[in-house]
């Protein structure tokens, strides 16, 4: 059959099931296996006699969100929450696996810019973080206190305080995402370039070590968190720059709906980076550091397993299955 006519055969009918994957009315789940099984049919044909065909790859991620949907709309007998932080976001951090790094690569390189610039030019890190900041951190150096800038405030004051800013900034790195990306990507060069630079401060003065144990105690969730959220921006850019055969309008629902739950997954860990914040940093001087790094080397396993490793475990146990 020649590919006109097979698309001309099947048009209507697809396009009926890609309006039922983008409708958020219940389907019975049989009618979506069924519908499952036919776009694979559909697809194995023309990946035989159309390979290179944009009518392949339309009906390939035709094929993916079928399944998505298949899943999310059949019976779930264990929790809807823990299914959500179990399955639903590992899927659809695994989808996005090429943003993901991406956005880590991009994250190290601008961290690198602040470095680099802060070590040719020690005026960049007041340009960056301000001559009071700067002031206050060095004379808290002098004092042989580096870190004594977060011993300020009440311990619930403290943890209040930082975790609203932290989840205001999250959004914010999602929401950014609708100017194509290019919303995110400002705010992620923002932050990147302000912790290399403020990280070099302290290699700077000598005392990296010090700051080590006290910034990285509740960093190594709170920042890694960051990375994750500007992720989620950028799958929100992407859908628009890059809607593949759906419809543009579809494809922003989806990649508003998928950077979505990424941020939502963050929520937990900028919460407990927070907990540790207001209530654990105040007390690095005095903590023994062994218990620092379990601190800093655990939440961060936690984090990086969870959004980096676990994912892939999903995937291929759901495949097995």
């Amino acid at each position: 059959m020649r590919e006109i006519a097979f698309i001309k055969q099947n048009k209507n009918q697809w396009l009926e099931y890609e309006k039922t994957i983008y409708s958020n009315a219940f389907q019975q789940p049989d009618y979506l296996a069924d519908m499952y099984l036919q776009i694979m049919n559909d697809l194995s044909y023309a990946q035989t006699f159309y390979p290179k065909s944009k009518v392949t790859q339309y009906l390939n991620n035709l094929a993916e969100q079928t399944y998505q949907k298949i899943y999310k709309t059949k019976r779930i007998e264990q929790n809807r929450i823990i299914h959500f932080f179990k399955t639903d976001i590992p899927l659809t951090v695994y989808e996005y696996r090429s943003y993901l790094k991406f956005t880590v690569l991009l994250f190290l390189l601008i961290v690198g810019i602040g470095v680099v610039s802060s070590h040719y030019d020690l005026n960049f890190i007041r340009l960056i973080l301000g001559d009071f900041y700067v002031n206050q951190t060095l004379e808290n150096i002098k004092q042989d206190d580096p870190m004594a800038i977060y011993q300020s405030g009440s311990n619930w004051g403290s943890f209040i305080g930082i975790t609203f800013n932290n989840l205001y900034v999250g959004l914010r790195f999602f929401l950014y995402g609708i100017f194509a990306g290019l919303g995110t990507l400002v705010f992620l060069l923002y932050n990147g370039i302000m912790l290399g630079s403020f990280q070099y401060l302290f290699i700077q003065e000598n005392v990296f070590m010090d700051s080590f144990r006290g910034i990285w105690l509740h960093g190594a969730m709170e920042i890694t968190g960051m990375v994750v959220e500007a992720f989620a921006g950028f799958i929100l850019g992407g859908s628009i720059l890059f809607p593949k055969t759906f419809s543009r309008l579809n494809s922003f629902k989806t990649g508003f709906k998928n950077g979505l739950k990424i941020y939502i997954a963050t929520i937990p860990f900028t919460i407990f980076a927070g907990f540790i914040e207001g209530f654990i940093t105040r007390y690095t001087k005095i903590m023994p550091d062994i218990l620092n790094y379990i601190i800093i080397f655990g939440t961060l396993f936690i984090i990086v397993y969870y959004f980096f490793i676990y994912p892939k475990k999903v995937y291929i146990k759901l495949n097995k299955s």
